[in-house]
């Protein structure tokens, strides 16, 4: 019996060792991928939370492994303590510096990453790339006034909805995916041109823009006040203000080569600070 724990015990220590390496290499492939390509933790906190328990792993592994004397458990845990103090001064101090909007899309297949910096109030979104790395893209067209609100519109649609320092409403949508097959570029608008209803609501697409018609009050929108987001969403503005964002569903097809209808679905969601849910839309015929 004590053999076989003890053997557990040899067996467990080893494993946390192991893991501390590979937290150890992990740490020293960004710092190296960071210097060259500007690479960063889609969450700046990632750096000093991965540090942390990495010293834990490392800790618990040589108390598993060695037979230490009262003395150097002392000694260890106290340069545990001191380390994993200074890497939560310093998760403090990056996170006064650089507030991290961070968000999972719901398939868990894509995350949206988005750093402010908090003294210039300059927004960054980061496309993100194997999981937990992401690169600069571009920076949010307004300084913000640091609350961000994010709905996820698909598994690869997200919508950021922000003010700005004076009280305008803006809305960022990020988007990872495409309807076409990825073999060609598309303009939303073009493909969902007719009529779509949807729970008291009616959009209306044609040649001169885009209406919305929501109990009994419309609002029309040419195409200078329209501005897409990859392929997959349109923000319509008014007054240089966000007022809704138009997207193609998961199901919703691309086939600008045929005259038949759009197959699918998309989604009306209005810029709002507010809680508020997107309203699924149908086609319901040519205008």
């Amino acid at each position: 019996m004590n053999n076989n724990h003890h053997k557990r015990i040899k067996i467990i220590g080893s494993f946390l060792f192991l893991l501390a390496i590979g937290f150890f290499c992990l740490q020293i492939a960004y710092l190296f991928v960071h210097t060259r390509l500007q690479v960063e933790y889609v969450d700046d906190r990632i750096f000093y939370i991965v540090n942390i328990i990495c010293v834990i792993c490392l800790a618990t592994s040589l108390l598993f492994l060695f037979s230490l004397t009262r003395k150097w458990k002392w000694v260890g845990a106290s340069i545990v303590a001191v380390f994993i103090i200074a890497n939560g001064v310093l998760l403090a101090d990056s996170h006064s510096k650089i507030k991290n909007i961070t968000s999972i899309s719901p398939d868990f297949k894509h995350v949206l990453t988005i750093k402010e910096n908090i003294k210039t109030n300059e927004a960054v979104y980061y496309r993100n790339y194997y999981g937990i790395l992401a690169l600069p893209k571009e920076t949010l067209p307004y300084q913000t006034d640091g609350r961000f609100k994010v709905e996820w519109l698909a598994n690869d649609i997200a919508a950021v909805t922000y003010l700005t320092e004076n009280g305008i409403i803006h809305q960022y949508i990020g988007t990872y995916g495409d309807r076409g097959g990825g073999l060609s570029y598309y303009y939303v608008g073009a493909e969902i041109q007719g009529v779509w209803k949807g729970n008291n609501v009616e959009m209306i697409s044609n040649t001169d823009g885009i209406s919305v018609t929501q109990n009994g009050q419309t609002e029309t929108f040419d195409w200078d006040h329209i501005v897409q987001f990859g392929t997959l969403a349109i923000v319509l503005t008014e007054n240089n203000q966000a007022k809704w964002t138009i997207s193609l569903n998961e199901n919703f097809t691309v086939d600008s080569s045929s005259a038949t209808p759009p197959s699918g679905e998309i989604n009306l969601y209005r810029a709002t600070m507010e809680d508020n849910k997107p309203i699924l839309l149908n086609y319901k015929g040519a205008h």
